[in-house]
């Protein structure tokens, strides 16, 4: 059996309280500035288009190249976070990141702009891989749930903060100050991690090259291919799709049996951890089908205004930022497929509720089922993460934070995919039947997190091991 050393054990008990708080701090400044970078992007894309004389078509590769780029290098870095420790890739991928952002203010073509958001995605994939599994060396194992609530708080308000953000610069000044703005967080953060966050401890092992290849493989084109598929390249996306399952289970073979595989096989054998992974896939797939429809919703069927549209969209990461330190809380109490299931069962009414908009809804009508929707996911995201994060040994906590965020891409990708061919096949007036699917996705979500209380509360126990709340 593959044993953790006591060094390893010792991370559990987290960093002194100065210091503490300092890692925190840069953890967060550089959560702000991947979230704000992403929601700007979006925000800008016409802007950015328009000035640069490319097309709508084009320009969406300005978002596509960043994201392709984080889904081919999470498993990997992950893997390799785990090796050489998770300070060495997550300093360097917040200079990436930082210098990524002076390239793009930089780009004077489409072109040039593409290439540095590839730069970008490289940084941002070593922040995302690598986040949980620094939070979880921050805190002690008894905070943890706190320490993920409070990450979910900053993510949260940072998404709400993005497009009011991006409109006060575009008011005053040119699409390249919308990069430039991740300048002095990105120094800051690199300042304050490099003094602050935990030292490495790798395992030191051997790297696999070649399951790193097929890792990148199986995501990229697994999840690139859905991209073309809902876009009318269904051929195509269907041979990337192919592919990319084929890739996956020529890594899975490769790596069965390794003690610590970069597509996480051991991992996903604790059952706790595969049922959480699940209900996050499901869950954020409920998410992102309710978060593309229902701008279309808005502004094409109910006529509201894209400023009146920002506003209506405001009270869900709100909420999620008002409820998400509460659920860390207590998910070091309670356990998290009970407040889980209570949160998507919540998430799934808000949902309901929001298809069964008339014709000529108020504000008030609008914004407060928006509120429920990101309280009930609020109340789930962090215990749920605290659970993904702490059912797998100390020294696989890179893994598991890859695998976290690989579960949330891989939903938010199939929501944003069924969501463009629900659209290409009925046009926009399907938004209330969308919703109603993300509502029964939701509850899917709240059955799979509830089925997680007939797991044993303590899942994953090593031969010298400390109990893991389920």
């Amino acid at each position: 059996m593959n044993r953790e050393s006591p060094e390893t054990h010792a991370r559990q008990d987290g960093l002194p309280v100065p210091r503490r708080y300092w890692s925190a701090a840069g953890i967060w400044l550089a959560l702000t500035m991947a979230v704000l970078d992403s929601s700007i992007a979006n925000v800008a894309l016409p802007t950015i288009a328009s000035e640069l004389g490319a097309s709508a078509a084009a320009s969406v590769w300005v978002i596509n190249a960043y994201q392709l780029t984080i889904t081919i290098l999470l498993l990997p870095l992950a893997a390799m976070g785990d090796k050489i420790g998770y300070k060495c890739i997550y300093i360097p991928g917040l200079v990436i990141f930082t210098a990524g952002s002076v390239a793009c203010a930089l780009s004077g073509t489409l072109s040039l702009l593409i290439a540095a958001r590839v730069v970008q995605g490289v940084g941002a994939a070593c922040i995302m891989s690598m986040n949980a599994a620094l939070v979880r060396a921050t805190y002690p194992a008894k905070m943890l749930g706190r320490g993920m609530g409070y990450n979910a708080l900053v993510l949260s308000m940072s998404a709400a903060a993005g497009p009011t953000l991006a409109a006060i610069i575009l008011s005053v000044a040119t699409w390249p100050w919308l990069f430039m703005i991740n300048l002095p967080i990105g120094i800051a953060a690199v300042l304050v991690g490099r003094r602050s966050l935990p030292e490495p401890e790798g395992h030191g092992g051997r790297f696999d090259w070649l399951a790193a290849i097929l890792a990148g493989a199986m995501m990229g084109l697994t999840v690139f291919g859905a991209e073309m598929f809902a876009h009318e390249a269904e051929w195509l996306g269907t041979g990337m799709i192919a592919a990319g399952i084929v890739s996956g289970v020529l890594l899975v073979r490769h790596e069965w049996g390794d003690a610590r595989p970069l597509f996480p096989v051991d991992l996903l054998k604790i059952r706790i951890f595969s049922m959480s992974i699940g209900t996050s896939t499901v869950s954020f797939a409920a998410q992102m089908l309710a978060y593309v429809t229902l701008p279309f919703l808005f502004q094409s069927v109910l006529g509201r205004s894209a400023f009146e549209t920002g506003l209506l969209m405001t009270p869900w990461p709100i909420a999620i930022g008002v409820i998400a330190p509460i659920a860390g809380r207590l998910a070091d109490k309670v356990r998290a497929g009970l407040i889980g299931g209570i949160g998507l069962g919540i998430f799934a009414f808000g949902l309901l509720m929001l298809s069964q908009l008339g014709a000529q809804p108020d504000v008030f009508d609008i914004a407060w089922r928006m509120a429920v929707c990101g309280l009930g996911f609020g109340l789930f995201q962090s215990p749920n993460n605290r659970t993904i994060v702490s059912s797998a040994p100390v020294s696989r906590s890179g893994a598991a934070g890859g695998m976290l965020a690989t579960a949330r891409l891989l939903g938010q990708t199939s929501g944003a995919v069924a969501v463009a061919v629900a659209f290409h096949l009925a046009g926009v007036g399907a938004s209330p039947s969308l919703l109603f699917a993300a509502a029964v996705a939701a509850a899917i979500a709240a059955g799979l997190s509830l089925l997680r209380l007939t797991s044993p509360k303590t899942n994953y126990r090593p031969e010298s091991a400390h109990p893991l709340a389920g």
